[in-house]
């Protein structure tokens, strides 16, 4: 586990790598953060995800410059589908999917505003699946079948509580069935935005950013019953699709 720096078009990139403990080779994830950018719990997501058995590896997509400034270009990035945070992940899948510890399948993980992002790569064929955790994305036809058609699987974990994603779950359930897609998609009532994410336990220094966002989404605090059930199933659904031997 340490800090490293990938070399991007636009200059060098901060990233968290993660190896698991047994011998290689193993698939890699991408791990996008929350709001925060690079913090101790994003760290912490990136180690679980080794824990489990993957080349885990998280970038800091705001590591370019101020952090609302760089939130505020990726929500645009996002919006648009395309633009630098989209480059700097597809320079962390190239470099992932090089490493002669990994063996080529590739899996996405993120949260909040990397959830969001998390989703929009799902239509990336280089990606075989993806975990998105109560990502928003600001556009009408996000789950649209015309947006999410040809998606690889789709592991999905929503808040009850979360404003800012009152009937996402259902929205992107519907739509996945419908076109057939292979998908987890589970809304838990006692949970809010962001109850994956336990910065506070973490001890990281929660930035004013969150304060905004809470009063927005009613309320972003760690729940841990929650959490430990999509911990499950996103390790489940990934082991399924990452480490079978034939491409789903």
């Amino acid at each position: 586990m340490r800090l490293s720096t990938i070399v991007t078009e636009r200059g060098e990139l901060t990233a968290h790598i993660a190896r698991p403990a047994d011998d290689g080779p193993w698939p890699g994830v991408i791990v996008i953060h929350d709001a925060g950018g690079m913090s101790q719990d994003l760290r912490n997501q990136a180690d679980w995800m080794a824990s489990e058995g993957y080349l885990a590896i998280a970038p800091d997509l705001f590591a370019w410059g101020w952090r609302l400034r760089c939130l505020l270009a990726a929500a645009r990035d996002l919006n648009a589908g395309n633009g630098r945070a989209f480059d700097d992940i597809d320079t962390v899948r190239a470099w992932l999917t090089d490493q002669p510890d990994c063996t080529g399948r590739i899996g996405v993980i993120g949260f909040c505003i990397g959830g969001g992002f998390a989703l929009a790569l799902a239509r990336d064929p280089a990606i075989s699946a993806t975990s998105v955790n109560y990502g928003v994305i600001g556009r009408e036809d996000a789950y649209d079948d015309s947006f999410l058609a040809g998606a690889c699987p789709i592991v999905a974990s929503y808040g009850g509580k979360d404003r800012s994603n009152k009937g996402t779950a259902e929205r992107l359930e519907r739509a996945l069935t419908r076109l057939g897609v292979a998908h987890d998609v589970k809304e838990y009532p006692d949970a809010e935005h962001g109850f994956l994410n336990d910065h506070k336990g973490a001890g990281d220094h929660v930035p004013l950013v969150f304060a905004v966002m809470a009063r927005f989404t009613g309320g972003a605090d760690y729940h841990d019953p929650s959490a430990r059930d999509a911990r499950r199933r996103i390790v489940a659904f990934f082991n399924d699709i990452l480490k079978s031997q034939t491409t789903p």
